[in-house]
């Protein structure tokens, strides 16, 4: 485990890139808290593509493409993994999305709360969030779930024939359910705002949003294995994903509040190098 000293000695180095092509210095670094497990910082961000809507707060990895959920919008786009260019765009029954999972047949949206920046539709959530269910290859809507804890709701990842869900409210927590949304297990978080969900296969990565703090758990204990922490001047981190030995986020330029952010990454999904 690295020590707080050893931590600070080493996080002077680190480069951001768009596309490859561009690099500046590692910027300002968060001070560690007090931790248990190892802290690496990421090498490189690298701009992809900017999303459809422009507002992604969700991603999720797949053969066939990219599938991004728009926090405005509300829309569920499956993008070319290359070009960023929509394959397939459904619109949902989700408001304020702020995550996406596909599997199991399903495409699933995280509806966190009423929509603030467009207008109110008929189907938005009142209070409190909600999963929404619909037919992958359709675009269907299939159903709508209230949270396992009645709670906000944000990240989202299909694994081991499971949704796994990130909660607030009453709680804060990642829970496994099953495709019904019945509840499997949980195990509690260490810190706030947890965003993203990402599966490498073995285990879990959360993305925490204040922290700009990437978790790895062990899914079995909960027991968190190491972290990737993210600088201060990069771009602000929401959804987030697993594809090909890389976590992938978004930044959706809207902060807590719904107050826009005038981020200049806002709209960008990113790849990160860690």
């Amino acid at each position: 485990m690295l020590s707080r000293r050893a931590l600070f000695a080493g996080i002077a180095g680190g480069a951001f890139s768009a596309g490859g092509n561009r690099t500046a210095g590692a910027g300002k670094v968060f001070v560690p808290g007090e931790h248990d497990y190892p802290i690496r910082m990421r090498k490189k961000i690298e701009l992809l593509y900017k999303s459809p809507d422009g507002h992604p707060n969700g991603l999720e990895a797949t053969p066939e493409g990219l599938w991004v959920g728009e926090q405005i919008t509300d829309r569920a786009h499956l993008l070319d993994w290359e070009t960023g260019k929509p394959l397939v765009s459904y619109e949902t029954q989700s408001s304020n999305t702020s995550g996406i999972a596909a599997g199991g047949g399903y495409v699933w949206m995280a509806a966190n709360g009423p929509a603030q920046l467009r207008a109110k539709r008929p189907h938005d959530v009142d209070k409190g969030g909600r999963i929404v269910k619909l037919d992958i290859k359709t675009g269907r809507h299939v159903k709508n779930y209230r949270t396992p804890n009645g709670g906000g709701v944000h990240g989202l990842v299909w694994a081991l024939e499971s949704l796994w869900i990130t909660q607030f409210g009453p709680n804060k927590n990642i829970t496994r359910t099953d495709a019904e949304l019945r509840f499997l297990s949980s195990f509690p978080v260490p810190l706030t705002r947890a965003h993203g969900l990402g599966w490498d296969g073995e285990t879990l990565w959360c993305m925490f949003s204040n922290d700009f703090r990437i978790l790895r758990f062990d899914v079995k204990s909960g027991r968190v294995l190491e972290a990737i922490q993210l600088n201060s001047d990069d771009p602000d981190p929401h959804g987030m994903t697993w594809h090909a030995g890389h976590l992938y986020y978004c930044d959706a330029g809207i902060a807590p509040g719904h107050r826009r952010t005038e981020s200049k990454y806002a709209g960008y999904i990113c790849r990160i190098y860690a």
